[in-house]
Parts: structure tokens; sequence; C-alpha cells
């Protein structure tokens, strides 16, 4: 749960596309018809305007973009796909795919699927927007012989509030968009593919890793990377509510309930009219304006209650809740933390990969100094070798080197 107005610190940082200097149209091998039964949202492009029929099941694509990008050693695209809300609903979703130069093997091209830090929860927010970042990280990527896939999430770009904290609905969103891929032919990809994700990210790549056998059978998942994951939720009211951050308060309670409905999710059960009226502004900017907005008021104007103390919000809290993760899973987890991390506190991870080494083989990285967004440049050559090594299917451990030397402890130590 990044802040500062980032885009996502995964995908802005190190795999955004560099240099948009023109577009090149095309439509999808699932494209239904061109009349648009939703507009694009006020002041985005056209391509966010939803097709009056969408495909009814998960992971087709419905549209796509070329973006030029000569930075890029690959080929860009911004697209809508279709993704599954929690009732199973087909809904489009935005974002990027980003191609490797050069012929596919056999097979395809393993897939790495990234889910983005907060941006926002308004349309503006969708980081396919503007898709524009590091060209040098993308390319560290890329010349891995990787397809980059990177979801928007619900709710940016494309109707409905985005529904923030969501961990089920993420996970689907950053799943699907690998599917699409697959059966996009311009991305030659194949059915390999490793979720990685930070901050808002990370708690979507751990989703995505619970859900991942059951949801998308017909695809394989060697690995998942999660950042600086959000856990322990029903701590974060008394962490939050007198601090700079509370906004993420509001996110959380306008997120849920939008994924949920008023009845799972009553908000007049843990906000105040004012806090509830104050909502329709999460949809009107991006992080931050809403900090901005969320300093003018102590938390009391706004919320009435810990939502922990409220049993249909605790029921929410605890199913979002990557602590309460239950199944056991053979799909290998890397946790990554910057030590100096002031906003997900490093302590969080550690407890979250104890419990969840009762389920499957964990590791976790920590890198001494870093902070929350500033542990993505410093950790990157290392997650690129532990991700190959998911790919390769190897037992091989992976001895992070930073710099700085980071502290690596596993479900043995």
């Amino acid at each position: 749960m990044n802040r500062s107005g980032v885009r996502g610190i995964v995908l802005a940082t190190a795999m955004a596309v560099a240099g948009v200097t023109g577009l090149a149209v095309g439509a999808g091998a699932s494209s239904p018809s061109d009349s648009s039964k939703v507009p694009a949202p006020e002041g985005l492009p056209k391509f966010y305007a939803v097709p009056g029929k969408l495909p009814s099941k998960p992971g087709k694509m419905v549209k796509f973009q070329r973006v030029k990008a000569p930075e890029i050693d690959g080929t860009v695209y911004r697209v809508m796909y279709t993704s599954t809300d929690l009732e199973d609903n087909a809904i489009p979703v935005t974002g990027t795919i980003i191609v490797p130069s050069g012929p596919a093997p056999k097979g395809g091209w393993p897939v790495v699927t990234a889910a983005h830090g907060t941006a926002g929860m308004a349309d503006e927010c969708a980081p396919s927007l503007d898709p524009v970042g590091n060209a040098d990280e993308t390319n560290m990527l890329l010349v891995q012989g990787w397809v980059i896939t990177a979801t928007d999430y619900q709710g940016l770009g494309t109707p409905g509030l985005h529904p923030y904290i969501a961990g089920e609905n993420a996970g689907r969103n950053t799943i699907d968009i690998a599917r699409a891929a697959r059966t996009f032919k311009p991305a030659h990809a194949g059915s390999d593919y490793v979720i990685w994700g930070h901050s808002q990210g990370g708690h979507s790549a751990l989703f995505g890793w619970k859900i991942a056998a059951d949801y998308a059978p017909e695809l394989t998942l060697h690995g998942v990377v999660a950042g600086a994951p959000p856990s322990q939720l029903g701590l974060f009211y008394a962490i939050l509510k007198d601090s700079p951050e509370r906004q993420y308060l509001m996110m959380a309670a306008g997120g849920l309930n939008a994924a949920y409905g008023d009845a799972a999710a009553p908000l007049d059960q843990v906000l105040t009219p004012k806090g509830i009226e104050l909502l329709a502004e999460l949809d009107n900017g991006c992080l931050g304006y809403v900090h901005d907005l969320a300093q003018e008021y102590d938390y009391s104007e706004i919320g009435t209650v810990d939502p922990a103390t409220v049993p249909e919000w605790k029921t929410l809290l605890d199913e979002n809740d990557p602590q309460s993760f239950t199944e056991t899973n053979d799909v290998p987890l890397l946790i990554i933390h910057g030590g100096a991390d002031t906003l997900i506190p490093p302590v969080s991870s550690t407890i979250l990969k104890d419990h969840l080494c009762t389920l499957a083989s964990v590791e976790r990285w920590l890198y001494p100094g870093q902070s929350h967004g500033g542990v993505v440049q410093p950790s990157l050559n290392d997650m690129i070798t532990w991700i190959n090594t998911r790919f390769e299917d190897s037992d091989s451990e992976v001895s992070p080197s930073g710099p700085p030397d980071p502290e690596v402890t596993n479900c043995s130590s």
C-alpha cells in the first residue's frame, strides 16, 4: 500500500514501458461489436469504452491497442480482457502486455504476471493509461524471455469503484491477464507463469497463489513473489486511525463494500455519515489526492468503530487476510521486505512467513535499510534469478546478494 502517487511499485518501476510515442489500434481475437454499451470514463481515451457484449469466460481478449515504445526491447500492448467478480460475473479489466523480441520458444514464452501497488481507486489511476517507467528494468525482464502481463485491476479504467484490498478479486484479475496473453496470438505466450507483486500487489499475488490451482488449472504456476504484502488486517485500524496514512481505512471500507455489497459490508456500521459521503471522493483522484483529503479530518469524523469489532467486517477482514490462509500449497513462495519499511512493518511479514510455513515452502528476504518502495531496485536481480530457477523447476537454492546483503529465512529458520 504505497504512497506518493505511485502507480504500482513493481509495475511502474520494473515493468512499465517507456516513451509512448504513438498508437496503432487493432481488434482482439475475441473482440465483440464495436458498439459501446458503456462509454469510456470522462477524461480517458476511447479505448476504455466497454463493448456492449463481453465474452462470457474469464481470460478472453476483448480488444487491444499497440503502443509504440522505442526504448523497450519488445512490443507493448494496452489490452482489455475479461475476468470475474466475486459472484462469478464476467467483467472487463484493462492492463498491459509486453512481448519480448525474437521468436518464441516451443510452447510459447513463459509469463510473469504482475500485480501493482496502490495507485488509487479512480479510473484515472489505471497504470495502462500511462505505461511509462524505467526502460532499463523492463528490458532486464524481457531479455529473460518472459512475456510481462500487468493488470490494472477491476474498476481502474473500467466501470465501478475499484474493490481495493479484496484479495481474491485482485488475484483473479492478475491470473486472467496471463490467461488472456495465452490466447492473444501476438503474445506467443505459453501456459507457464509466475506471479509477482509488491505492496497491494504483494497482497494480490498471495491471493493468486491461493486460488491458482482451482481457478486456472489449465495454467502452470511455478512460483510467487510477494513484496511487502499487507497482512494482519485486523490491526490496521489501531495502527492507521491516528496516522498520516489513515486514507487506507477509507479506501478499504469503500473497496470491500464495492466487492461484497451493502449486506456483507455495511458502511453505516463503521463510518459516520460524513465518512460515507467522503467515499464518493475515492473515484475523483489517485492516492495523493485521497491522502491529502484524509488529512483534513480527524478519523473520528470519518469512522465510528474498529471494523474488527463488527461481526460482518471481521469476517471480511479475515477472508481477505493472508494470515488466515489454511490450505496447503505446493507452489514455492518468496516474500521480499525492506528492513526500514515504515508503511508495512517488517515484523508483519515475519509473522506471516511463520504462519504460511505451516502450509507451504516459503522464503523471506529482508533487505536491511531499505524502505517500502526502495526495496524493489536492490532486490530486482535476486528476484530475476529466483524466478528463472522456478521456471526451470529446479530445487536449487537461490542466495540473494543485494546489495545490501539480505537476511534470508525459510521454514527451517
